[in-house]
């Protein structure tokens, strides 16, 4: 796979100095025509081996571009912010919007290669994270994305001569390192594991290109001309075609659902009501001021139909909490800086850290419910979010947070009641509008899109929890009861596996969980655990 990169290409001083003007004038426009259109971000990711050049090109692109326009991230020790969070989280936060150019030293490729390297994950670990990696770069580009993958290759003889002319010269004998010394001579399993990952994650859609960095000329106007000319492809690219036909959604041929087949007039009094509440809260709120709690991430969903009673389940919930202990996500239409991102990641930056609640009244699953009924976004959109949210789902269960989904359920003649009485009583105008209305008369096509998302994903690490909801009380103490249990389950867990760094683990994964050798502590982070 390194053969070409191994040939010794040169590019003399003279050619490169006349090449380079025009490239740098083509790039430039090609950057504005980005940023004028906004019709998707560009992501370049800069690896390859130690002393190929990286820097210096990151540094060369920086100036040949406009660096307004231009994110760079260089991603190395995991911070304590980090380190609370999905491994991909630092990199959704830090993504590019359309029209933007986003480049990152130290990509989601690196921890997995250096753990493989130094023997912390085996090969079969490995896989499974370059098969998460792909399908990230998926979503990415299904969302528009353009990236570009350079691997900076350089043989065994050429990174010893690189590294003993910087130690030779005082001016840049500083920038060797000991890691730098320890990597030449795991040159080989490098190699090894580089081929593999290159290999695994190559596609069409997010391509390697693997670069001789020997000669600076040669890697620079080549990596230069591999931008411009993807840049310009999909800048002057006719629109897409139509999409393809789906397969259509269908539904049982009998008429049974999983919400008809709910009891919606659950009965509970108003003084049992107020019994239950006193209790259930009072509950809540000892499990939150547990010391193990401060090990657990906790996201809690609610969903429903309109007028359902989300605000006042949710109301009920935090006046459980300690305000400095939650945080309130009430989800509306994606805001203009939003819209410029992919559709998950207004959701990836509200995740929270340990010890603490985040709230969501309505969430990331208005996706296969608003936007699929209202035709906000296309049928391929819709189809594959339900396997991006179950992805999505699975990456914050991995990282041990706890997920706990409520959807309440009410009657078309009841929500048409609570309509009507929102309409009569002056403070409660406020609650209804013209849009609820008219998603009422989409009820059935709201119920099989509800009915699908349910049966698509409720798994059993994040299952749905539905809510009879005609009754209110009854409404707001299953909730309440059902976030005592999952909370109450995950503080067994944390006791029964010991004392832990802040991390939930599952008493059947403790075998699986060990250390992060020392030598790699650096480069990891450092703090974290690893599951093998």
């Amino acid at each position: 796979m390194f053969e070409s990169a191994e040939l010794g290409h040169k590019i003399d001083n003279a050619t490169y100095k006349r090449e380079l003007p025009p490239l740098r004038e083509a790039l430039l426009d090609a950057q504005y025509d980005l940023l004028d259109t906004r019709k998707f971000p560009l992501i370049i990711l800069m690896a390859g081996v130690d002393m190929a050049g990286k820097g210096e090109t990151v540094n060369l692109l920086n100036e040949w571009l406009d660096p307004r326009h231009i994110e760079t991230h260089a991603l190395r020790d995991l911070t304590d912010e980090e380190l609370q969070r999905p491994p991909m989280w630092r990199y959704w936060r830090v993504l590019p919007p359309r029209g933007k150019i986003g480049i990152f030293i130290g990509s989601w490729y690196s921890s997995p290669l250096l753990e493989n390297v130094y023997g912390s994950i085996g090969n079969a670990e490995l896989d499974q994270r370059l098969e998460r990696i792909n399908r990230f770069e998926k979503i990415l580009c299904d969302e528009g994305a353009l990236i570009l993958k350079f691997w900076l290759h350089l043989s065994a003889d050429q990174q010893k001569k690189r590294l003993k002319a910087l130690e030779k010269d005082p001016d840049t004998r500083w920038r060797v390192t000991e890691k730098d010394r320890r990597h030449l001579k795991l040159y080989d399993r490098f190699h090894q594991v580089s081929e593999r990952m290159l290999r695994v994650t190559s596609s069409p859609r997010a391509p390697w290109f693997i670069v001789d960095g020997s000669d600076p000329n040669y890697r620079s106007l080549t990596i230069g001309k591999v931008i411009l000319q993807a840049l310009r492809e999909r800048l002057d690219a006719p629109p897409p075609a139509p999409e393809a036909s789906f397969p259509p959604v269908t539904t049982a041929i009998d008429g049974r659902t999983v919400l008809k087949s709910l009891q919606l007039d659950q009965k509970l009094s108003k003084a049992d009501y107020k019994k239950e509440l006193e209790h259930w809260q009072g509950k809540l709120n000892l499990l939150s001021r547990h010391p193990d709690f401060k090990k657990i991430s906790l996201l809690v969903v609610f969903e429903g139909n309109d007028a359902a009673g989300k605000g006042g389940a949710i109301r009920r919930v935090t006046q459980a909490l300690d305000a400095r202990q939650y945080r309130s996500n009430p989800v509306a239409a994606p805001s203009e800086e939003e819209r410029l991102q992919p559709w998950l990641w207004r959701f990836w930056r509200r995740l929270p850290p340990r010890g603490t609640f985040a709230i969501f009244d309505r969430s990331w699953y208005g996706r296969v419910l608003v936007e699929r009924v209202e035709g906000y976004c296309s049928p391929a959109d819709w189809m594959r979010a339900y396997g991006e949210i179950n992805d999505f789902e699975e990456q914050l269960e991995r990282h041990h947070f706890l997920v706990v989904k409520f959807w309440l359920a009410i009657s078309k003649e009841e929500q048409l009641r609570r309509f009507e009485e929102r309409e009569r009583v002056a403070f409660k105008r406020f609650k209804i509008t013209e849009e609820d209305w008219r998603n009422r008369d989409k009820w059935d096509e709201y119920e099989a899109a509800i009915c699908d998302m349910i049966d698509r994903t409720s798994a059993e690490i994040t299952p749905w929890v539905l809510v009879e909801a005609n009754n209110k009380y009854f409404a707001r103490i299953k909730v309440l009861k059902s976030l005592c249990r999952s909370v109450e389950q995950a503080l067994k867990s944390v006791a029964a596996d010991g004392p832990t760094k802040g991390v939930v683990v599952k008493p059947e994964r403790r075998k699986e969980v060990k250390a992060v050798p020392a030598k790699l502590k650096k480069a990891n982070g450092g703090k974290e655990k690893k599951g093998k």
